[in-house]
């Protein structure tokens, strides 16, 4: 046994439900990809760089959307007409694929690029001025001393 089933979760908890969603989703190894290979790289202190292989797609054959913390590229290849070619070997994928991952919050696409047969698209996490860590300084007031006992008349 090996899926746990979180919907008792779902209603104590407010706002976890992304959470518990990624969580259940990984126990399902029927959706496991592998097509196209990809790498994903640090580039700076808030900036990620994903790149893929997509060997023999073109521009016109790749699509990248962001959607709630979703970012999905896929790839659907062009029918060849008049070929007539026959492959004694075919190594070179023409499969379509959709690749999704997940971003955390306040991350944005910034470019996509395609060269040599690698797809590379840029990230940067901006976090905003009111989600930044602020420091609170501590003041000391200068306070009356403290009467233990009422004060008799």
């Amino acid at each position: 046994m090996r899926h746990f089933d979180f919907s008792p979760l779902y209603r104590s908890t407010v706002g976890f439900d992304r959470l518990f969603t990624m969580l259940d989703s990984l126990g399902q190894p029927g959706e496991a990809q592998t097509y196209p290979p990809y790498n994903i790289e640090r580039t700076g202190e808030n900036a990620y760089r994903i790149t893929m292989a997509v060997a023999g797609f073109d521009e016109s054959e790749l699509s990248i959307e962001a959607r709630e913390h979703t970012l999905t590229v896929k790839g659907e290849k062009a029918e060849e007409k008049g070929d007539e070619s026959q492959f004694l070997h075919r190594g070179i994928a023409k499969r379509a694929f959709e690749r999704r991952f997940q971003l955390a919050d306040h991350v944005e696409i910034k470019s996509a690029s395609l060269k040599n047969g690698l797809l590379h698209i840029d990230l940067t996490r901006e976090i905003p001025e009111a989600a930044k860590p602020r420091r609170i300084e501590i003041s000391s007031v200068a306070s009356q001393p403290k009467q233990i006992e009422a004060q008799t008349l």
